[in-house]
């Protein structure tokens, strides 16, 4: 566990996560001081000033408190903090490391409660203190220059092992290489205890005090601008004035605010002190000043919440006014829109038609034409064409008929070029296979003869070695008869045969007894392997069952999900058309009453009945002269005759006695023509015009 802690303070070394880095040390540091009895004094020293540095390196953010803490807190807490804080909080988890919320603060404090700043040497608690307890951005760099001098000297932070000396990723050790860290964090805190001191401060200035840094203001620079980025703190730099200011751009934050209160209220304090008298009579008199300023207020009060009121009243009113023009803008403009977009959408509509029947018959030749294209290549490949190689306007002008024509007549060739080939192929073949069988004819019987004579001499020569050998085992067997006859072996064979044949009986029972056993051992393992097999088949159907089940009630969910959403989503369409088709006839109401309202310049001041529509004479109809639409027809030369006099329904409802012309009086073809003279009257006939040139009345 120690080597892997120790390769993890490499790791995020290398990563550049100082947070993790100082957690992985401490850790790392712990286990060897409980369990490495061999440490000597110089390693723990050396180990616990790593663990100190590295957590010294961990950038430090300026704290804040009271209510301006608490909102800063609030503003800070975001979605992606959160996300952060839980990523880091699993991490310290994995890492088997000792809280799930790894700080810096929280590091620091479980070092000092280790006493583990009791093991470092004294510079390095000087530059703790200098770090953490130090709010004096004058001195700071100076006091820290020679103790990270000191630093960079030291070496032997952690033993060295042969992986590492050849990782280019690990260049150092030493506690030096926390050097440059620590200056960044230095300079961090110089930048925040320079925001909480001044509100500005010249460049000049800030060269002077960072001029112990071993930076160059270009980084120095850029560590500040990287600050603001990462909303640490609020600063700018102003180059044409040269000066830093901090604090946001309006003035300034809280802590501005409240470093004044405070510095009025001890101020006041020591005036109590030094003059109580004087500190006497400025009361009474600014006693005196808030009753005068009360009495005023009084005074004009009611007044000024008159004013107040009238005014909203006048805002109130003005902002309705304003508000219903928007809105009768807001319904022109709609209407309009509306018009515009009935007439786009049928043209649109009718252009989409005509298109679409263009693109299908378009769509119906070209898979024609590809189809015949298609044919054409295959027959092409079968004549042995590369169809490639032609385009297809070409395919496309060949003779379909022609090509299968030609096609046919190649195959019929080729056909019947291979039948003639292969008969004289088959008539050559039947010559030089009955010339061989001539030639072969002697060489096979001299061989045959050959091979016959060789087998009879080896059957003769095995025939007589064969004589020979049975003779000498025949000579050998009746030897050893002899000999056991001497010997009379075969008077106990019987007994001999008798004792071995009980042994094998007794072995065989034996051996039978076993193989009993055996058998009903194997006998009960295959009734308990079947019994299991069926038990575990029965719990994978219902297994396989319940699964069923289940899937089919979730597809039937789903169904019914999706079926009601169906229907929610058609309710929804046809409410949103019914609302459509409720404004757009509310519209057009609109506009056919705005139309209805409109009278002519040239009918208007005219007595009696009103004027009529642009097509047709209009009359009252109750009483009064018929007003007629003004000359000038579908055509140049037109005239349009007056609408006949008005009556009430007992005399007559669709006009007087005698009308004027009709509304398209005269001949089309004719440029002079006059409306004929009667409307519908009392006995609902008018005096007709020229029937020669009336085409309508």
């Amino acid at each position: 566990m120690a080597t892997y802690y120790e390769k993890l303070t490499t790791l995020f070394w290398v990563s550049e996560n100082y947070l993790f880095h100082a957690f992985a040390w401490y850790k790392y540091y712990t286990l060897c001081k409980d369990y490495n009895r061999g440490m000597s004094a110089e390693m723990s020293r050396m180990q616990a000033s790593a663990v100190l540095m590295a957590a010294l390196c961990i950038p430090q953010l300026p704290s804040e408190t009271g209510a301006a803490a608490d909102k800063q807190h609030r503003i800070g807490s975001t979605i992606q903090d959160d996300i952060m804080k839980q990523k880091k909080s699993r991490m310290a988890t994995l890492l088997g490391f000792h809280t799930r919320n790894p700080t810096r603060e929280a590091l620091l404090t479980e070092i000092r409660s280790k006493h583990v700043l009791e093991e470092v040497p004294q510079y390095l608690r000087e530059l703790y203190l200098l770090l953490e307890s130090n709010s004096d951005p004058l001195v700071m760099v100076e006091q820290a220059r020679p103790l990270l001098q000191q630093l960079k000297e030291e070496v032997g932070a952690t033993t060295t092992t042969d992986s590492e000396k050849y990782n280019e990723d690990v260049e150092d050790t030493s506690l030096g290489r926390y050097v440059r860290p620590l200056t960044k964090v230095l300079l961090l805190k110089l930048v925040v205890n320079l925001s909480s001191a001044y509100h500005t401060v010249s460049i000049d200035h800030l060269k002077k005090l960072t001029s112990g840094l071993d930076m160059s203001f270009e980084e120095v620079e850029k560590a500040i601008v990287l600050l603001t980025q990462t909303k640490t703190l609020s600063v700018r730099i102003d180059h044409r004035a040269g000066c830093l200011r901090f604090g946001d751009a309006e003035l300034e934050s809280d802590a501005m605010r409240s470093q004044l209160t405070v510095l009025s209220k001890q101020l006041e304090a020591v005036n109590r002190l030094l003059s109580p008298a004087t500190t006497h009579a400025k009361q009474q008199q600014k006693l005196e000043h808030q009753i005068s300023v009360y009495e005023q207020v009084r005074a004009t009060v009611n007044r000024e919440q008159a004013a107040i009121i009238e005014r909203k009243n006048l805002i109130e009113k003005r902002k309705e006014e304003t508000e219903r023009l928007a809105q009768e803008k807001i319904r022109e403009e709609a209407r309009k829109k509306a018009e515009e977009e009935a007439a786009r959408r049928a043209e649109e509509e009718q252009r989409i038609a005509r298109e679409q029947r263009l693109r299908e018959q378009e769509k119906q030749r070209k898979i024609q034409q590809e189809l015949e294209n298609q044919e054409k290549k295959r027959v092409l490949a079968a004549m042995g064409k590369k169809a490639e190689d032609i385009s297809e306007e070409q395919i496309s002008m060949i003779d379909t008929e022609a090509l299968q024509k030609e096609h046919q007549e190649k195959i019929n060739k080729k056909r019947e070029d291979a039948e003639r080939r292969t008969k004289e192929i088959a008539k050559k073949l039947d010559y030089l296979v009955r010339a061989v069988r001539i030639e072969e004819l002697p060489l096979i019987k001299k061989k045959y003869e050959e091979k016959t004579r060789g087998d009879r001499e080896r059957y003769v020569k095995e025939t007589e070695e064969k004589a020979k050998k049975a003779k000498l085992q025949w000579e050998s067997d009746v030897k050893d008869k002899a000999l056991l006859l001497e010997h009379n072996v075969f008077a106990y064979f019987d007994e001999f045969e008798e004792k071995v044949m009980a042994g094998r009986k007794a072995i065989h029972a034996k051996a039978c007894k076993e193989a009993d056993a055996l058998a009903e051992i194997e006998a009960e393992k295959g009734k308990l392997e079947r019994a299991r097999k069926r038990k575990a088949d029965e719990a994978k159907r219902i297994a396989e069952e319940e699964a069923r089940r289940q899937r089919e009630e979730e597809e039937k969910k789903m169904e019914e999900e999706k079926r009601k959403k169906e229907e929610l989503r058609r309710e929804r369409e046809a409410k949103e058309e019914e609302r459509r088709q409720a404004e757009l006839r509310r519209m057009e109401e609109e506009r056919r009453k705005k139309d209805s309202k409109y009278v002519p310049p040239s009918m208007r001041g005219r007595g009696g009945g009103d004027a009529g529509p642009p097509d047709r004479g209009g009359g009252s109809r109750f009483g009064g002269d018929g007003g007629g639409y003004p000359g000038g027809g579908r055509y140049e030369g037109r005239s349009g005759g007056g609408g006949g006099g008005g009556g009430v329904r007992g005399d007559g409802w669709r006009g007087g006695a005698t009308g004027g012309g009709g509304w398209r009086g005269g001949d089309r073809k004719d440029d002079d023509r006059r409306g004929g003279a009667g409307g519908y009257g009392n006995d609902r006939s008018g005096d007709s015009g020229p029937s020669e040139n009336s085409r309508w009345r």
